[in-house]
């Protein structure tokens, strides 16, 4: 028994539900059970199709890129190793990445999760196939240099579009470009040397000039740390024989709170009154000489 009924499968939204097989079971009393097999088949969202086509023209076009980029790549390996299996197995090794990332990054995006290391991993690995595939080349001739590096670079530019496309569409929502921070540095690099030629040009208009704008801002850029604080010498001089402080300093070298900062204003106030000072007065002297003490004076 088969039959299709156009309705939504059971709260699920618009669809079709399909019979796939019926039994039936008679019972002793004569009753009849129908035992169905029924499989909600939901309605595919437009473009499916053209997108499903897209993925296999895909792995055509990788097929048929990769083998030409394979031969470019071998022969600059084993320009450089000589060794037929190594260059052939290191040959495969950027474009078979480029592949198991692009499969990685498609799965991702149908499980709808987000794929942006593998984007980036296919770009990786393109840039890597072409910088071979560069070294093949003849560098003199653009139409060479050309033929060797388009393959891989269109091939990850194909990949990269059909796995953002994939996620618009099971996602609708677009993840961004992993080329975009590569256009960003290219820019930049653009910039850089837009700004190295100007200054060339005006160094060959006035040498003297620029050389000492240049010079300034090198020297602002990179200033030089500060030289560290010169710590001044305290040089003692001893006081006058027979002298109040003369007196004062003998009494308190005698004491046994001798060279303590801690027990220096202490030591003062009881000292003063026997060398004929005032405690402010002994406190300063103290000071001076311990301060002549830390400062490796000449203090005795």
């Amino acid at each position: 028994m088969t039959a299709r009924q156009e309705t939504g499968p059971l709260g699920l939204g618009p669809g079709l539900l399909e019979i796939h097989s019926g039994r039936i079971h008679r019972g002793d009393d004569g009753t009849a059970e129908v035992t169905t097999t029924i499989r909600a088949k939901e309605k595919r969202p437009p473009g499916t199709v053209l997108i499903g086509w897209a993925g296999w023209l895909l792995a055509v076009l990788a097929a048929g890129v990769l083998a030409v980029s394979y031969t470019g790549q071998f022969a600059c390996i084993y320009s450089a190793r000589h060794q037929v299996i190594a260059a052939n197995i290191e040959a495969g090794m950027f474009d078979v990445g480029m592949v198991i990332f692009a499969a990685l990054g498609l799965g991702l995006s149908f499980a709808r999760k987000p794929a942006r290391v593998e984007r980036a991993c296919v770009m990786a690995c393109s840039v890597a196939s072409a910088v071979m595939n560069y070294a093949a080349a003849d560098v003199a001739s653009p139409r060479s240099v050309i033929v060797y590096v388009a393959p891989p670079v269109f091939l990850a530019v194909v990949v990269d579009r059909v796995i953002a496309v994939v996620r618009r569409h099971r996602l609708g929502e677009d993840e961004g470009s992993p080329w975009a921070p590569l256009g960003r540095a290219a820019l930049r690099l653009a910039r850089a040397a837009a700004l190295v030629s100007l200054y060339g040009l005006r160094f060959a208009l006035d040498r003297k000039a620029t050389w000492r704008g240049l010079r300034r801002m090198v020297l602002n850029a990179a200033p030089l740390p500060a030289e560290p604080a010169v710590v001044p010498q305290v040089t003692w001089q001893a006081p006058e024989p027979g002298s109040k402080k003369a007196a004062l300093l003998t009494l308190y070298r005698q004491d046994h709170r001798h060279g303590s900062r801690a027990l220096a204003s202490r030591a003062a106030a009881d000292l003063a009154p026997k060398a004929g000072l005032q405690a402010g007065t002994a406190r300063t002297y103290i000071n001076e000489y311990l301060a002549a003490l830390d400062g490796n004076g000449n203090a005795p």
